[in-house]
């Protein structure tokens, strides 16, 4: 029993050396100066006794190991997407610039449709239900107001796709939505 039980004992403390002893070497590229003393103090007290000696513990002496760095391979993660996780253009960034100029196309909704004296006014809101006065011409976060129409207003996109290559298209609002459209 007592052998067993001294067996697994070194098992372990061995699996825990060969665990810790790694991380350690990948973590400095240079050994400690105070670690490497107490090596070469340790090597030459066991270089000092003679073979038929036992040491200070009351053991035999060991074989000195001379150990070697263990270089840790590094492979990448295959549920990593190959695609940069980098922002595209359809993602929205958390902090936008006030007022018209932070109002992102995909996210407004078409609330009605003014013919005033200097041309047609979209009211458009945003998701915190803030109301807007959009005219042709604007310049919105990710594009510009095209046309304004009594039906639509017509958006112009800009955008970068998942490659980073610039993607420009055109965005109707209706004011109305057919059935199956979003608004």
């Amino acid at each position: 029993m007592r052998i067993v039980k001294s067996t697994i004992e070194l098992i372990v403390i061995g699996h825990l050396t060969l665990c810790v002893l790694p991380v350690h070497s990948a973590q400095s590229k240079q050994p400690d100066k105070g670690v490497s003393a107490a090596r070469k103090a340790a090597t030459k007290s066991q270089g000092e006794s003679k073979p038929g000696q036992t040491s200070q513990a009351g053991q035999a002496p060991t074989a000195s190991k001379v150990e070697r760095p263990i270089s840790t391979i590094v492979r990448r993660d295959p549920f990593d997407p190959l695609v940069s996780k980098q922002r595209t253009g359809s993602e929205i960034p958390e902090r936008l610039p006030p007022g018209k100029a932070g109002l992102v196309i995909s996210t407004l909704r078409l609330d009605g449709i003014v013919r005033g004296p200097n041309g047609m006014i979209a009211v458009v809101s945003n998701p915190q239900q803030r109301v807007y006065f959009l005219r042709e011409g604007d310049q919105l976060y990710d594009g510009r107001v095209e046309k304004i129409t009594m039906e639509a207003v017509s958006f112009h996109q800009t955008g970068k796709d998942a490659f980073g290559k610039l993607v420009e298209r055109q965005v109707s609002k209706r004011l109305y939505p057919s059935p199956g459209e979003q608004p």
